[in-house]
């Protein structure tokens, strides 16, 4: 499948122009707050914009990095014609800001750190770097997608006809290609999603683009899947992964570990997408995980769900040792997850 037939497979949400873009000067970003209520974007005018739309879950999953990616073009448009050095100063000082908009999921700082060595390359050559840039990243994009048919057919080939399928938060782009080529091929599916509170990205984006592409879903609270599970409902557990460290810990949305706890118990395998492990990662001790303001775990959408004087602790993702991972869906197959170092530390692979 080629990146143009691969977007047309996704649900609007996942479609590449919906996500981000970079448009005479400003980058546009799908905002994720309003959807399934409302579709509509952000528009942002500097390097800051862009990095407190990361912070303030305009985006997440795999936009944050697009968006960030877009953020040095537009770094790029704002010190054109200046020198050398400036030029590298400022593209520099903007991946710095926008790095720090995700400390956990590395995927973003691993992008932005290679784009920079190609924007520090254009600006040598003397290049319009703007443009160059932008070229590099479209280009990107288009294997990017192609990458994600990859692991979206070897997800597929995992589901089994009649399969109950749990997932937490939003999965993304390879899960919902799994889940359209298993429809595809003629495989029932349902699928059930817990709410992922306090943002609702479950029951607001995964569920709607489950049921935009055809397939049955159900929302569960987020303390319903260990009860499913006991049913019989549910046969494989799948999310994606914020960061896979070399010796095969996953890091994902709150609430993932307990889900995978459950899963083992039941004995339910559970399937991790990622691009691969990050060998700057090597294992549990190397993780950061992100803690958030506890003010938002006392709302939900706006509205208060507890005495704002009262303390809260907000993790925003959680841990999942190896022994409980069956397998890490990746572009070059299904992977032991005991294995990853030897193809992303020892082999280099990306």
């Amino acid at each position: 499948m080629d990146a143009k037939e691969i977007n047309q497979m996704l649900p609007w949400l996942l479609r590449r122009e919906n996500v981000a873009a970079y448009l005479d000067g400003k980058v546009i970003i799908g905002d994720r707050r309003k959807y399934p209520f409302e579709k509509v974007f952000v528009s942002c005018n500097s390097v800051e914009e862009i990095a407190k739309a990361i912070e303030e879950m305009v985006t997440q999953g795999g936009g944050p990095s697009i968006a960030a990616m877009y953020g040095l073009v537009l770094a790029a448009r704002h010190c054109a014609g200046k020198s050398e050095r400036t030029q590298k100063e400022t593209l520099e000082a903007a991946r710095l800001r926008l790095t720090k908009t995700r400390p956990t999921n590395t995927s973003l700082a691993r992008l932005l750190e290679k784009t920079m060595v190609l924007a520090e390359e254009f600006i040598d050559q003397g290049a319009n770097l703007e443009s160059e840039l932008l070229n590099w990243i479209e280009n990107y994009r288009d294997e990017n997608y192609e990458r994600y048919g990859k692991v979206g057919e070897y997800g597929a080939s995992l589901i089994d006809d009649g399969d109950g399928v749990l997932t937490m938060c939003f999965a993304e782009t390879s899960f919902l290609l799994s889940l359209a080529l298993a429809k595809r091929a003629g495989k029932r599916i349902h699928v059930f999603t817990p709410e992922t509170r306090p943002y609702l990205q479950g029951a607001r984006l995964t569920a709607p683009s489950v049921q935009e592409i055809g397939v049955p879903v159900q929302i569960i609270g987020d303390n319903m899947p260990a009860y499913v599970l006991s049913q019989g409902k549910i046969q494989k557990y799948f999310t994606a992964a914020d960061l896979v460290t070399l010796d095969g810990h996953v890091v994902n949305k709150i609430g993932t570990f307990q889900n995978a706890i459950a899963a083992h118990y039941h004995g339910v395998p559970y399937f991790v997408y990622s691009g691969g492990a990050d060998n700057k990662k090597p294992d549990r001790a190397s993780i950061e995980i992100e803690e958030r303001n506890p003010a938002e775990l006392k709302n939900c959408r706006g509205i208060p769900t507890t005495d704002q004087s009262i303390d809260a602790y907000y993790p925003a993702f959680d841990i999942t040792p190896p022994h409980l991972v069956s397998g890490v869906v990746t572009q070059y197959g299904i992977l032991n997850p005991y294995d990853l170092k030897r193809y992303f530390g020892e082999k280099g692979l990306v």
